[in-house]
């Protein structure tokens, strides 16, 4: 078999971290392959990593379909890696959580293919992956990719969801910074307010802005960002409200909570890109003055540890069960002859309440 320059890592599967770290970008896009399909080698190589991310700067795009999501993506990327005021260019990596196949299982959109003037880039990595059922507008997997992008040295990561509706508020646990992308003449604001999406917006977006209809979307969406953020951000896990304590307490008192401004951009002309940019930077440097960087880290990770544990546990459950006590349990419970809840019981504890 030819052997290409840089593909040393095939042979050797424990040099596939370090491969990663020196910036071998086929060894990045195997990884990211093991990560989605959990594969014991991904695995391994996440945790040789894991000691090296924390440094990026995570930011979830989020909204109805139709907004122009990943055309915002595309242009958020190109001005990053183009900055017009003289900053250093920034590693950009894209992940694009895309609905799923039903035949094959695999991303159906392909963002990639709205993403072709980034081709070529070597500071700019893109990953469509598929959402295979996940709810919420991101793949279980998706964590773990961001750490990947993350160790390998990517400043910025561009997360944008399925745009799947009332599920979207998933992106809070995992971003930084929330950006929830609206568009006029979709009929979506009402959507937007009744799905709490702009209670998680750290910046608002009217895309598509050139469109007739956008002051009358600018007027109610700005009347309810009153109403979404009159307090202290609290977070959903698993259907419980929580609002978790910094680890250290770095708060400056004299901070002023943060209101989402509420933005215009026309994302095929580029414009409205560059202000865009300068509010996602002023809420990351918001974020580690406040203290709010470590509060939203130990929510991410939070929700990480609990969706791992819950497929441990589970995992290592089914081994002690035989698909014959599961089959007849099963059986049962479409008879009608037990409850759901009976079933569980009886999976857990061996007999029926």
């Amino acid at each position: 078999m030819t052997q290409f320059a840089g593909d040393s890592y095939l042979d050797n599967e424990s040099s596939l971290a370090a491969s990663v770290l020196s910036g071998n970008r086929l060894a990045l896009g195997r990884l990211l392959t093991q990560i989605e399909n959990d594969l014991p080698a991904g695995r391994q190589a996440l945790m040789e990593l894991y000691h090296r991310t924390g440094g990026a700067h995570l930011v979830g795009v989020t909204g109805a379909p139709g907004t122009g999501k990943s055309s915002l993506v595309n242009q958020l990327a190109r001005l990053y890696r183009q900055p017009t005021d003289g900053s250093e260019p920034k590693k950009v990596g894209i992940i694009a959580v895309d609905p799923s196949s039903p035949f094959t299982g695999g991303a159906l959109l392909g963002d990639r293919v709205r993403m072709r003037d980034l081709a070529g880039d070597p500071g700019v990595f893109i990953r469509s992956m598929a959402s295979r059922g996940s709810l919420g507008g991101l793949a279980a997997a998706t964590a773990g990719l961001v750490d990947a992008l993350d160790a390998a040295g990517y400043e910025v990561i561009l997360i944008e969801t399925v745009g799947a509706g009332q599920g979207e508020v998933d992106i809070v646990r995992l971003a930084h910074t929330t950006l929830v992308v609206e568009a006029p003449g979709l009929g979506d604001e009402i959507q937007a307010i009744k799905a709490g999406i702009l209670e998680i917006a750290d910046v608002l977006v009217i895309n598509k802005a050139d469109m007739p209809g956008v002051e009358n979307t600018e007027r109610a969406l700005r009347s309810m960002l009153e109403l979404a953020h009159p307090a202290p951000r609290v977070y959903l896990h698993h259907g419980q409200t929580e609002r978790i304590t910094p680890m250290a307490e770095k708060r400056d008192l004299a901070a002023q909570p943060w209101h989402p401004p509420l933005l215009r951009t026309v994302a095929t002309q580029c414009s409205g890109i560059s202000e865009l940019v300068d509010n996602i930077e002023l809420h990351r440097r918001y974020l580690r003055q406040s203290g709010e960087w470590e509060l939203r880290v130990q929510v991410r990770l939070k929700s990480q540890l609990d969706n791992l544990l819950q497929s441990a546990l589970v995992a290592r459950w089914r081994k002690n069960v035989s698909n014959q006590r599961y089959t007849s349990v099963l059986s049962m419970l479409v008879e009608r002859e037990i409850s759901p809840w009976q079933a569980v019981e009886s999976l857990l504890d061996g007999e029926l309440q």
